[in-house]
């Protein structure tokens, strides 16, 4: 784990490696638009907000909450797809991190902590979320105004629900790390087909399409979490 000391020697090399003057860092637009004008809390100039990605005032430079309109994938400076470039993300994020974390904030008033614990926390659920294609392709659907409760067999037919079973079985009488391995193969080839699947129902709009199969995947993500357990018992 970084130091604070450490984490902000290496944000300033990077700003000043890419040439820009401190927190002027990020001047693109998200990718769904600039942030909307809002008043500063701390000097109450109105549509004072910086554009672009809108982090701060731009007369008094202070950190300004999260604005409640921003989704995921204008945060993290994505286009609103299933497809997300995972090395442009990662980017993004150490990008923001360099802005936002709460260790630079350490001096600042107490509003401006709480802001950056808050924005801190939206940024790494953000990365998190769009990281994984399951957790990602939820959101999607979740944009739309559709979800999947815990628990539903929404799309699920008998002959998946079979195999699902059978899967859990041996993975239950698993015996040896050839039999577990087997089982992770099986998984693995499970979700690229799923993710390929699911890609592909995005791209066509088909959005009951992405919510059956992305229910079949919650499945497959449940296996594997139960095959790290049992490999890594509490």
């Amino acid at each position: 784990m970084w130091s604070s000391g450490a984490r902000a020697l290496l944000c300033v090399w990077k700003v000043r490696f890419a040439g820009f003057p401190g927190r002027s860092l990020l001047s693109t637009n998200a990718a769904s638009g600039k942030s909307k004008a809002r008043q500063c809390w701390n000097c109450g100039s109105a549509g004072s907000v910086e554009s672009g990605d809108g982090f701060f005032c731009e007369h008094c430079r202070a950190l300004q909450p999260p604005d409640p309109t921003r989704d995921y994938f204008s945060l993290m400076n994505c286009h609103r797809s299933f497809k997300v470039d995972i090395v442009k993300l990662k980017h993004r994020y150490h990008q923001l991190q360099c802005l936002i974390h709460p260790d630079f904030f350490s001096q600042k008033s107490q509003t401006e902590k709480h802001l950056s614990e808050k924005h801190s926390a939206l940024l790494n659920d953000a990365y998190k979320t769009l990281q994984a294609p399951l957790s990602r392709g939820l959101y999607l659907l979740k944009l739309q105004g559709i979800e999947i409760p815990e628990g539903t067999d929404h799309g699920t037919d008998s002959q998946f629900l079979v195999e699902i079973m059978e899967i859990n079985e041996k993975l239950a009488h698993a015996q040896s790390e050839a039999a577990i391995e087997e089982i992770k193969s099986t998984v693995r080839a499970k979700k690229k087909e799923f993710t390929d699947n699911v890609n592909r129902a995005f791209e066509q709009g088909d959005f009951e399409k992405a919510k059956e199969i992305l229910t079949k995947m919650k499945y497959f993500s449940n296996i594997e979490e139960k095959i790290q357990l049992s490999k890594n018992p509490l």
